[in-house]
Protein backbone atom coordinates (compact mmCIF):
# COMPACT_ATOMS: atom_id res chain seq x y z
CA UNK A 1 0.00 0.00 0.00
CA UNK A 2 0.77 3.27 -0.97
CA UNK A 3 2.19 5.40 2.48
CA UNK A 4 2.34 8.84 0.54
CA UNK A 5 0.11 10.78 -1.25
CA UNK A 6 1.09 14.08 -3.22
CA UNK A 7 -1.43 15.93 -4.32
CA UNK A 8 -1.94 18.72 -7.06
CA UNK A 9 -4.03 21.38 -6.11
CA UNK A 10 -5.87 23.44 -8.29
CA UNK A 11 -8.32 21.14 -10.14
CA UNK A 12 -7.75 18.57 -8.09
CA UNK A 13 -8.77 19.85 -4.64
CA UNK A 14 -10.76 23.10 -5.22
CA UNK A 15 -11.94 23.98 -8.65
CA UNK A 16 -10.76 27.42 -9.38
CA UNK A 17 -9.09 26.63 -13.19
CA UNK A 18 -12.33 28.22 -15.08
CA UNK A 19 -11.70 31.15 -12.56
CA UNK A 20 -8.06 31.62 -13.50
CA UNK A 21 -8.34 31.27 -16.84
CA UNK A 22 -11.70 34.06 -16.63
CA UNK A 23 -9.02 36.45 -14.72
CA UNK A 24 -6.51 35.83 -17.73
CA UNK A 25 -8.98 36.98 -20.85
CA UNK A 26 -10.75 39.41 -18.91
CA UNK A 27 -7.18 41.26 -17.82
CA UNK A 28 -6.05 40.83 -21.82
CA UNK A 29 -9.60 41.72 -22.89
CA UNK A 30 -8.75 45.12 -21.22
CA UNK A 31 -5.92 46.18 -23.69
CA UNK A 32 -7.75 44.72 -26.48
CA UNK A 33 -6.48 41.40 -26.62
CA UNK A 34 -8.57 38.78 -27.50
CA UNK A 35 -7.81 34.99 -26.05
CA UNK A 36 -8.14 31.78 -27.80
CA UNK A 37 -9.64 29.72 -25.80
CA UNK A 38 -8.76 26.61 -27.31
CA UNK A 39 -4.82 27.47 -27.71
CA UNK A 40 -4.95 27.56 -24.07
CA UNK A 41 -6.28 24.44 -23.44
CA UNK A 42 -3.89 23.46 -25.80
CA UNK A 43 -0.64 25.23 -24.26
CA UNK A 44 -1.57 24.09 -20.83
CA UNK A 45 -0.28 20.89 -21.39
CA UNK A 46 2.95 22.68 -21.95
CA UNK A 47 2.91 24.70 -19.08
CA UNK A 48 1.91 27.36 -21.49
CA UNK A 49 -0.43 30.14 -20.73
CA UNK A 50 -2.93 33.18 -21.72
CA UNK A 51 -0.12 35.32 -21.50
CA UNK A 52 2.43 33.48 -23.68
CA UNK A 53 -0.27 34.05 -26.49
CA UNK A 54 -0.25 37.93 -25.85
CA UNK A 55 3.87 37.88 -26.09
CA UNK A 56 3.71 36.05 -29.29
CA UNK A 57 1.04 38.28 -30.92
CA UNK A 58 3.95 41.27 -29.71
CA UNK A 59 2.11 42.64 -26.90
CA UNK A 60 5.05 44.66 -25.02
CA UNK A 61 6.42 43.35 -21.65
CA UNK A 62 5.59 46.61 -19.65
CA UNK A 63 2.19 45.91 -20.91
CA UNK A 64 2.20 41.93 -19.95
CA UNK A 65 3.87 42.57 -16.59
CA UNK A 66 1.24 45.39 -15.61
CA UNK A 67 -2.22 43.16 -16.86
CA UNK A 68 -0.24 40.22 -14.98
CA UNK A 69 -1.05 42.28 -11.62
CA UNK A 70 -4.15 43.14 -12.95
CA UNK A 71 -4.96 39.50 -13.79
CA UNK A 72 -4.13 38.26 -10.34
CA UNK A 73 -6.40 40.81 -8.58
CA UNK A 74 -9.41 39.55 -10.63
CA UNK A 75 -8.55 35.66 -9.53
CA UNK A 76 -8.05 37.17 -6.16
CA UNK A 77 -11.77 38.83 -6.14
CA UNK A 78 -13.15 34.98 -8.14
CA UNK A 79 -11.49 33.14 -5.29
CA UNK A 80 -12.67 35.71 -2.43
CA UNK A 81 -16.61 35.30 -3.70
CA UNK A 82 -17.18 32.38 -6.30
CA UNK A 83 -17.62 28.20 -5.72
CA UNK A 84 -14.80 26.89 -5.77
CA UNK A 85 -15.54 23.91 -3.63
CA UNK A 86 -15.29 20.68 -4.86
CA UNK A 87 -18.14 18.36 -2.89
CA UNK A 88 -16.37 15.55 -1.01
CA UNK A 89 -13.31 16.57 -1.13
CA UNK A 90 -13.25 16.77 2.92
CA UNK A 91 -14.40 13.65 3.22
CA UNK A 92 -11.95 11.79 0.91
CA UNK A 93 -9.04 13.13 2.99
CA UNK A 94 -10.44 12.62 6.47
CA UNK A 95 -10.65 8.86 5.01
CA UNK A 96 -7.02 8.66 3.67
CA UNK A 97 -5.65 10.27 6.31
CA UNK A 98 -6.15 7.65 8.71
CA UNK A 99 -4.02 5.04 6.12
CA UNK A 100 -1.16 7.56 4.60
CA UNK A 101 -0.13 10.95 5.32
CA UNK A 102 -0.82 13.66 2.71
CA UNK A 103 0.88 16.62 1.30
CA UNK A 104 0.15 19.45 -1.65
CA UNK A 105 2.50 20.22 -4.37
CA UNK A 106 0.92 22.69 -6.38
CA UNK A 107 2.17 25.60 -8.64
CA UNK A 108 -0.39 28.52 -6.96
CA UNK A 109 1.01 31.31 -5.37
CA UNK A 110 1.36 31.35 -2.14
CA UNK A 111 -0.93 34.35 -2.46
CA UNK A 112 -3.56 32.79 -3.95
CA UNK A 113 -3.14 30.06 -1.85
CA UNK A 114 -3.85 31.52 1.12
CA UNK A 115 -7.00 32.92 0.35
CA UNK A 116 -8.33 29.83 -0.89
CA UNK A 117 -7.75 28.45 1.86
CA UNK A 118 -9.53 31.01 4.21
CA UNK A 119 -12.08 28.32 6.14
CA UNK A 120 -11.84 25.68 4.46
CA UNK A 121 -11.17 21.89 6.00
CA UNK A 122 -8.25 20.47 3.78
CA UNK A 123 -4.72 21.61 5.56
CA UNK A 124 -5.48 20.19 8.71
CA UNK A 125 -5.32 16.88 6.55
CA UNK A 126 -1.83 17.95 5.02
CA UNK A 127 1.47 17.64 6.37
CA UNK A 128 3.09 20.20 4.81
CA UNK A 129 2.44 22.18 1.29
CA UNK A 130 4.50 23.38 -1.25
CA UNK A 131 3.66 26.35 -3.50
CA UNK A 132 5.18 28.16 -6.70
CA UNK A 133 7.60 29.87 -4.56
CA UNK A 134 8.93 26.72 -2.90
CA UNK A 135 11.35 25.45 -5.68
CA UNK A 136 12.74 26.84 -8.40
CA UNK A 137 11.57 24.52 -11.69
CA UNK A 138 7.37 24.21 -11.86
CA UNK A 139 5.99 21.28 -13.81
CA UNK A 140 6.40 19.26 -15.71
CA UNK A 141 9.96 19.38 -14.77
CA UNK A 142 9.95 16.86 -11.72
CA UNK A 143 11.72 19.00 -9.26
CA UNK A 144 8.17 19.72 -7.50
CA UNK A 145 7.74 16.26 -6.34
CA UNK A 146 11.17 15.42 -5.69
CA UNK A 147 11.11 18.44 -3.28
CA UNK A 148 8.02 16.78 -1.64
CA UNK A 149 9.66 13.29 -1.33
CA UNK A 150 12.27 14.66 0.01
CA UNK A 151 10.69 16.15 2.45
CA UNK A 152 8.53 12.70 3.63
CA UNK A 153 11.84 11.35 3.38
CA UNK A 154 9.89 9.17 0.87
CA UNK A 155 10.75 6.79 -2.38
CA UNK A 156 8.93 6.80 -5.19
CA UNK A 157 7.16 3.84 -5.24
CA UNK A 158 6.01 4.70 -1.68
CA UNK A 159 4.19 7.53 -3.60
CA UNK A 160 1.23 8.47 -5.23
CA UNK A 161 0.59 11.64 -7.24
CA UNK A 162 -2.90 12.66 -7.72
CA UNK A 163 -3.05 14.89 -11.01
CA UNK A 164 -5.30 16.81 -13.69
CA UNK A 165 -3.06 17.52 -15.88
CA UNK A 166 -0.68 16.08 -18.58
CA UNK A 167 2.34 18.66 -16.72
CA UNK A 168 1.82 17.61 -13.56
CA UNK A 169 1.46 13.80 -14.92
CA UNK A 170 4.75 13.95 -16.52
CA UNK A 171 6.12 15.81 -13.74
CA UNK A 172 5.39 12.64 -11.35
CA UNK A 173 6.81 10.11 -14.14
CA UNK A 174 9.55 12.23 -14.01
CA UNK A 175 10.13 11.84 -10.57
CA UNK A 176 9.46 7.93 -10.45
CA UNK A 177 6.36 8.54 -8.59
CA UNK A 178 2.78 6.71 -10.06
CA UNK A 179 -0.17 9.22 -10.46
CA UNK A 180 -3.76 9.00 -10.34
CA UNK A 181 -5.25 11.33 -13.31
CA UNK A 182 -8.94 12.73 -11.62
CA UNK A 183 -11.19 14.21 -14.94
CA UNK A 184 -11.72 17.72 -15.10
CA UNK A 185 -13.23 19.63 -17.70
CA UNK A 186 -10.54 22.04 -18.57
CA UNK A 187 -8.19 19.29 -19.06
CA UNK A 188 -9.98 16.26 -20.68
CA UNK A 189 -8.18 16.33 -24.10
CA UNK A 190 -4.79 16.11 -22.36
CA UNK A 191 -2.80 12.87 -23.32
CA UNK A 192 -3.22 10.52 -19.86
CA UNK A 193 -1.40 7.43 -21.31
CA UNK A 194 1.32 7.50 -19.14
CA UNK A 195 -0.68 7.61 -15.89
CA UNK A 196 -0.81 4.68 -13.37
CA UNK A 197 -4.50 5.07 -12.84
CA UNK A 198 -7.86 7.04 -14.65
CA UNK A 199 -10.46 7.84 -11.89
CA UNK A 200 -13.83 10.09 -12.56
CA UNK A 201 -13.62 11.91 -9.53
CA UNK A 202 -11.55 11.64 -5.85
CA UNK A 203 -14.20 9.44 -4.13
CA UNK A 204 -12.60 6.61 -5.95
CA UNK A 205 -9.08 7.47 -4.52
CA UNK A 206 -9.61 5.17 -1.08
CA UNK A 207 -10.38 2.20 -3.41
CA UNK A 208 -7.08 2.92 -5.07
CA UNK A 209 -4.91 3.24 -1.78
CA UNK A 210 -6.41 0.48 0.60
CA UNK A 211 -6.44 -1.92 -2.51
CA UNK A 212 -2.68 -1.63 -3.45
Amino acid sequence: MKKYILFDHDGVLVDTESWYYLACERALADIGFTVDRDRYLRDMRLGLGAFDQAVAAGVTEPEISRQRRVRDGYYQGYLRTEAIEIEGVAEVLAELSQHVRMAIVTTSKRADFEIIHEGRQILPFMDFVLVRDDYRQAKPHPEPYLTALRRFGATGPEALVVEDSARGLNAAVAAGIDCAVVHHEFTSSHDFTLATHRIASLAELPGLILEA
